[in-house]
């Protein structure tokens, strides 16, 4: 489908210069000034932000039901499988940032200007999927927390989070460095908890050091597998692709050969150093939930509810749980709100369409809650866990519609001119998006044997 190109394409951005006539988040575009001739912190200063923002996408709920199901069912043999995807998402999240610093327009954008419109608009719709998953994830995870926290029934928690679109709105409007911050705060909050938690937990740390080693279990075990997926679902998102690519474009970028290296640079540290952090928090959840609930043959724990509830007796220390809580409460709120932007870049990047700020947000909200608010109505409490992993290999299977696209423009010299993906970074840039498309198949084929027989 991503070679139905149209009969006469548009020229591609072949010039530094050749912008799209509407830019991307066209009320914050370029309003992040960067200093010139300031010291190296100084600049890291100025350019820090997007990649916690994108970060924020890679300890939501969703990573919560993964890593807590993949502690307590296999101990910490999955820590391997977050070591690979974090790799993956820092190589896709930097090819992400270079597209947009080059070409100053979003994936979205590109898409809807290179393919013909049946197959942008097939691919609007799955990223649409993408982020409804997600956003599944993310709504139900806020809701779980403020039921746990205050005792606020499920479905009032959902409509609860509507409220981050006014949030949005108006930390945009004191500036985008605002809405960063807000980020930088609830990430430090989640990070702080859970060092407090791997201190109480006291893990085996020898078996943390086998986990970094791969095991043909993974190739054996169903259930491993289907978790493992799960993993790669909630790390290496396909809407966070879109969201980087576009919110790099907050800094005004010096236009030269060497401005936009020196952007390349530091965006690529911004990047490195906070999905390091977002690995970090990862694997201190899924060591928490090995060594609290596997430790103690709690295999069957994969509701976050049932961690709460365990979490503190299990310890004997009764302010875990609420630390767990707090957590959870921040990393909802985060997502939710980098959700929402998400959404926004990708509707108007595919189908080139411009509402009010607010109205934009609250159709991507209203994308989000009303399928949450459904499937909570179903399936109360008890299966909350079912479905947060459920939403995360959704995700998966939908990132192969973004990961292909976005390695084809960055290898083509006609659109990133002399900054296209060198011979050895295709390789591997390629190699990573069949490995994903594989393995996506892989578990298609042995969910479908499993129906079968």
């Amino acid at each position: 489908m991503l070679n139905n190109r149209q009969t006469v394409p548009p020229k591609p951005p072949t010039s530094l210069d050749n912008a799209p006539a509407v830019p991307s988040l066209p009320e914050v575009h370029g309003t992040v000034a960067v200093p010139r001739g300031v010291s190296f912190w100084r600049k890291l200063w100025a350019f820090s932000g997007p990649g916690f923002l994108v970060a924020v996408g890679y300890m939501d709920p969703g990573n919560w039901a993964t890593d807590i199901a993949g502690g307590s069912r296999f101990a910490y043999r999955l820590i391997f499988v977050l070591m690979m995807s974090n790799l993956m998402a820092v190589l896709l999240q930097t090819l992400a940032a270079r597209f947009g610093i080059v070409t100053q327009r979003d994936l979205a954008q590109a898409c809807r200007e290179y393919y013909s419109r049946r197959t942008s608009l097939a691919l609007w719709v799955l990223c649409e999927i993408a982020i409804a998953a997600c956003d599944l994830a993310e709504v139900i995870g806020s809701a779980i927390a403020l039921n746990l926290l205050f005792g606020l029934p499920l479905i009032w928690g959902v409509c609860v989070t509507a409220f981050d679109v006014l949030a949005i709105l108006y930390l945009q409007h004191r500036g985008f460095r605002w809405l960063e911050a807000l980020v930088a705060i609830l990430i430090g909050t989640i990070g702080t908890c859970y060092l407090a938690e791997i201190l109480l937990v006291k893990p085996d740390f020898g078996a943390i050091a086998r986990g970094f080693v791969p095991t043909r279990e993974l190739f054996t075990n169903r259930e491993m597998l289907y978790i493992a997926i799960g993993m790669l679902g909630a790390t290496v998102m396909p809407h966070n692709l879109y969201l980087h690519s576009s919110i790099v474009l907050t800094r005004a970028i010096e236009r030269t050969r060497g401005g936009l290296k020196t952007a390349m640079r530091y965006n690529f540290i911004d990047s490195f150093l906070a999905l390091n952090l977002a690995f970090l928090i990862n694997a201190a959840i899924l060591v928490m939930a090995a060594a609290t609930f596997f430790r103690q043959g709690m295999n069957a724990v994969a509701e976050i509810q049932d961690a709460y509830r365990t979490l503190s007796p299990l310890l004997g220390i009764p302010f875990a749980s609420v630390l767990f809580a707090v957590a959870l409460l921040c990393s909802g709120q985060n997502s939710t709100l980098t959700g929402t932007l998400a959404g926004q870049i990708v509707m108007e990047g595919f189908l080139n369409i411009r509402f009010a700020p607010w109205l934009r947000r609250l159709i991507t909200r209203m994308i989000a809650i009303v399928p949450a608010i459904i499937a909570v109505g179903f399936y109360g409490a008890s299966g909350t866990a079912k479905l947060l992993i459920f939403s995360q290999v959704i995700l998966s299977l939908q990132l192969s519609f973004a990961v292909f696209p976005l390695v084809q423009f960055t290898s083509d010299p006609g659109k990133m001119g002399e900054f296209v993906n060198p011979r050895w970074l295709k390789i591997l840039s390629w190699t990573v998006a069949v490995i994903i498309a594989g393995l996506n198949v892989y578990l298609l084929m042995q969910t479908l044997g499993s129906w079968l027989t």
